[in-house]
């Protein structure tokens, strides 16, 4: 047998834990159950790119069982075509931040009865369907790299969503809450949310359409904070500037936005996308990707901070044993000084987009499209008619320099980003954002 090449570096990363999931469709339980996993992951530099092996129910053994994996990802990493360097990088691992209660010591059966309570709240004449589901995923991670570094932490993710649609006349609508956290248990004494949920669904049965086109908008700190990941977020992530898809490529600098305006991405928040280091080993720590309007910074991991520069690694994710990915974490709109009433009265005539339904972005071409969960027409300053199947579009860039006021109320929302076939935790938040000449579209006129 041939020898194997030779090894430039290698990291070995192991995620071990439990999952529980519950699901409760209109008072019948459909699923409650926990499942265990251990899977790893073995990365090998070889003489010029990767070779990789993903490992279940990995145990750490003798030497030559470890020698002989990295044999054989030596050997993968041998017939990879791409030229991979990495750049130096920090090393530290911040505290996980403590749990107010730990799901794992309450029962299946107390957690399913708990959320069958927030499920109920939200019966009402008008709602026809009722779903909630209960996630809740507690994580070991070991890292270990051929530098020498060693390092390990424990984190326990939960949370909820409540789903209520409302029908009438053959018009439906839905209400949608949610709540997930790092900071531990979070199902008790929630019913409200499953209310609020019947509550928004019923009152869309009775909203009116917004006339489309251009104007100022408010949006609230859920929709900006999409604004801010969706759009400007995955813009900034080093693998896509480094493919040339991204409309930021190029732009370092550059005033793009204005002045007021500061986008953020900070995996050290102990938000709901927090980690104490990254899926590389490397430390985080917050990364102003946009600053005072002036492109500043790209998300990076060690190889895109290599090929593209500008920024810092600490920004490669994965979900469980998977390959990193450069992802975001916690994304949002930095603070500025206006209070919600100046932004009202600075916006006198336009409307207030709340809530988000998802949307698409092209952060190549630089365009967007967002619906918004609902709305209300601003008219002198003041909130009057809720409006539904609203949405906002447009450019990114030119979007940027319409930001006129950020609000000193930022709210961040807990979530999951897709990439890659890789789901992460994330969250995303902003203040209240006065946008002028916003391309406002809605499904009907009244």
């Amino acid at each position: 047998m041939s020898e194997p090449p030779a090894i430039r570096y290698y990291d070995l990363r192991q995620v071990t834990g439990q999952a529980t999931l519950i699901d409760i469709d209109n008072d019948v339980v459909e699923s409650a159950g926990t499942s265990f996993f251990n899977r790893a992951i073995l990365r090998v530099l070889g003489p010029r790119g990767w070779g990789i092996l993903e490992i279940d129910n990995y145990t750490s053994g003798s030497k030559k069982k470890f020698n002989s994996l990295l044999a054989s990802a030596s050997r993968l990493a041998s017939i990879t075509q791409q030229d991979v360097h990495l750049s130096d990088a920090p090393y530290r691992v911040l505290d996980v931040p403590a749990m107010r209660e730990d799901p794992r010591d309450v029962s299946i059966e107390e957690k399913t009865e708990m959320l069958a309570a927030i499920e109920l709240a939200a019966r009402n004449p008008h709602v026809v369907n009722r779903r909630a589901n209960y996630i809740e995923q507690s994580e070991h991670i070991t890292f270990s790299d051929s530098s020498g570094h060693e390092f390990s932490y424990e984190i326990c993710r939960s949370g909820f969503n409540v789903l209520a649609v409302a029908s009438r006349n053959g018009t439906v609508q839905m209400g949608f809450e949610r709540l997930h956290s790092i900071r531990g248990f979070d199902l008790r004494h929630r019913q409200e949310y499953g209310e609020h949920a019947a509550k928004i669904a019923v009152a869309l049965l009775d909203a009116g359409h917004a006339k489309g086109g251009r104007m100022r908008a408010v949006l609230d700190p859920e929709l900006a904070g999409v604004f801010a990941h969706e759009a400007v977020g995955h813009a900034s992530e080093g693998d896509l500037v480094q493919e040339g898809s991204s409309i930021l490529a190029g732009k370092t600098g550059n005033q793009i936005g204005n002045d007021r305006l500061t986008i953020v991405d900070d995996p050290s928040l102990p938000e709901f996308g927090f980690e104490p280091f990254d899926a590389e080993g490397v430390a985080v720590q917050r990364t102003e990707i946009i600053r005072n309007g002036v492109v500043n910074a790209f998300l990076h991991s060690r190889e895109t901070l290599a090929a593209v520069g500008n920024g810092v690694a600490g920004h490669a994710r994965a979900m469980g044993a998977e390959p990193p990915l450069v992802r975001m974490s916690n994304t949002f709109i930095e603070n500025g000084d206006a209070p919600f009433e100046e932004i009202m009265e600075a916006c006198n005539n336009g409307i207030l987009l709340k809530g988000s339904r998802g949307g698409q972005v092209d952060p190549g071409r630089g365009i967007f499209q967002f619906n918004a969960e609902y709305g209300y027409l601003i008219e002198h300053g003041e909130c009057t008619n809720m409006v539904r199947d609203v949405s906002l579009s447009g450019e990114i860039l030119s979007t940027l320099h319409d930001i006129l006021l950020c609000g000193n109320d930022r709210a961040m929302h807990p979530g999951y980003c897709g990439k890659g076939g890789q789901s992460v935790p994330v969250s995303d938040g902003a203040p209240h954002v006065l946008l002028d000449n916003a391309v406002v579209g809605s499904s009907g006129v009244d």
